[in-house]
């Protein structure tokens, strides 16, 4: 059944915009300060409001910074807990618990977006199917902002994409693909991650969660990894 609903949701296509995006995915403690003494005041105007969301959307007082180090250079991410506390919640347990570290960037679509989180490895393969409910949208999805990829209401998981431009129609209520964080640094490595498998769809996740070794060292083209991602201190 599992490897069953990994291929229904990786086939996932939402056609917006002439786009097809398969923005396919795989939840965490209410973040707050996280716990961390990373945790302190957002800048202001960190993430922008979508439009007509300006008078309705949260206040941004607290983030919580990642490091994150990767074969194209080095990530910094700040999470903001109040922007949508389900998904800020699920990405910093996932930072902490090490599941990001030497994972593949799986799919990477220039002028659209990159997107990793499968860890074929025991006890983070676990994750792929502890799925976490929707926060709702208030925020741009604007170039270098991170959101939970999925496959429909609800189904967040482990997988994240980075914006390589404005993508505001994936907030669409039809679609909700909610922004909790963005590239504060680095977004130059990003835009050095290199594009492997199919040019829409990236690398087959099913073989990636269920043999990813194998997988990546059959591939003639390497895809960028994400070395190690841990909360800065």
């Amino acid at each position: 059944m599992n490897n069953l609903l990994s291929r229904c949701r990786a086939a996932v296509a939402l056609v917006v915009v002439g786009l097809s995006v398969a923005a396919c995915q795989r939840q965490a403690e209410p973040v707050g300060n996280a716990g961390s003494s990373s945790a302190g005041n957002a800048a202001p105007g960190a993430l922008a409001p979508l439009p007509g969301r300006e008078s309705s959307a949260p206040a941004l007082t607290q983030k919580v910074s990642i490091n994150m180090q990767t074969t194209a250079g080095e990530l910094v991410i700040e999470v903001y807990p109040e922007a949508a506390p389900n998904a800020a919640q699920r990405f910093v347990e996932l930072v902490k618990s090490g599941f990001f570290d030497d994972t593949p960037i799986s799919r990477v679509v220039p002028g659209f977006v990159a997107q990793f989180g499968v860890n074929w490895r025991e006890p983070h393969k676990a994750w792929e199917n502890r799925t976490f409910k929707d926060d709702t949208t208030y925020f741009a999805l604007e170039r270098g902002t991170l959101a939970f990829a999925k496959a429909g209401p609800n189904t967040n998981s482990t997988q994240v994409f980075i914006n390589y431009a404005e993508n505001n129609r994936l907030a669409d209520p039809r679609f909700n693909f909610t922004v909790f964080g963005k590239v504060v640094s680095g977004m130059d490595a990003v835009d050095r991650f290199v594009q492997v498998g199919d040019p829409s769809g990236g690398l087959d996740q099913e073989r990636l969660w269920s043999d990813g070794g194998a997988y990546l060292e059959s591939l003639a083209v390497k895809p960028s990894m994400i070395e190690r991602a841990v909360v800065a201190q």
